[in-house]
């Protein structure tokens, strides 16, 4: 099992440098942000651009895969992002993990202005933005007349570095997600319930929620026609339960749960020191770098 690590765009980057060196030199294999305007409890707090903030973090690491956790059509057009997640790639020497999602009702949507969508609208317009980054980043010249989005000769040249694209990491709750993963992913990504706000689970609730999610991910894979085991599992383990890092025995504990239940990576995030994911960054440290090596192992 991999590990990986989510670093809030909170801090000025002199700060934010020091964050994902440090994740890399912990050994998570892969680290990652929000992709917001702003966030539920932070609105009023700093907060950068995802896009930016991960050039600058490809820029100073060399091991470590990099992505946003989500990109969304509620903040981006997929020939837009596409471009970026082209250059990204580049800077990154490779290294780039796409993390697409549906978006979440909220701050974001609200700012912009955009009409609410029905949920069917919604994941109708999450389902073409998918698939036309699917497109974009294949091939050099895209033309594309949907119901959301047009591309009329758009260029990727000279395309990723990872061919034939950067991988996707569609995030999904229910089924309809679920089978977008399972046609377009190399990766699928769960945070458990969509309306569920962070932290909202017990250890017991969170793998029983993950047990029914991971069986309708098999099925949906099925349908899709592709193997189960061919296609990452991510899990936003903090994000499930908070504290999952106070001591190596209940972090190793969830992993090997997570595991058995077919996941193959599990993401935490960096504590911040109060609030939302609050806690010791400095004891999360010293857990995660005797963890890593006997999670790798499950």
């Amino acid at each position: 099992m991999r590990t990986g690590l989510v670093l809030l765009p909170e801090h000025p980057w002199p700060q934010a440098r020091r964050h994902w060196q440090r994740a890399e030199e912990l050994g998570f294999h892969h680290a990652w942000t929000y992709d917001h305007l702003a966030w539920r409890s932070l609105r009023d707090a700093p907060w950068f651009g995802a896009l930016p903030l991960l050039a600058a973090a490809a820029a100073v690491t060399r091991r470590i895969r990099l992505g946003p956790l989500v990109a969304t059509p509620v903040l981006r057009h997929p020939v837009v992002l596409a471009k970026e997640l082209m250059t990204l790639d580049h800077i990154a020497d490779g290294r780039v993990t796409a993390g697409l999602g549906a978006g979440a009702r909220g701050y974001d949507e609200h700012t912009l202005g955009g009409p609410p969508l029905s949920p069917a609208a919604h994941h109708r317009r999450f389902a073409e933005f998918a698939a036309l980054v699917d497109r974009l980043l294949r091939q050099e010249v895209t033309d594309h007349d949907g119901p959301a989005y047009t591309a009329r000769g758009a260029r990727m040249i000279p395309g990723c570095v990872q061919r034939p694209r950067l991988p996707l990491a569609v995030a999904a709750t229910g089924p309809r997600g679920m089978r977008l993963a399972a046609r377009l992913g190399q990766a699928w990504v769960t945070h458990g319930a969509a309306a569920a706000p962070p932290g909202a689970h017990t250890e017991a609730g969170a793998l029983a929620l993950l047990k029914r999610q991971a069986h309708a991910f098999e099925e949906a894979c099925e349908e899709a026609g592709r193997a189960p085991d061919g296609i990452d599992r991510m899990v936003l383990a903090t994000r499930l339960v908070p504290g999952l890092a106070a001591s190596p025995g209940r972090l190793l504990a969830f992993a090997g749960a997570c595991a058995a239940l077919g996941f193959t990576d599990l993401i935490l995030h960096r504590p911040r020191p109060s609030g939302v994911f609050g806690g010791d960054a400095a004891a999360f440290e010293d857990v995660v770098a005797g963890a890593i090596p006997e999670i790798e192992r499950l």
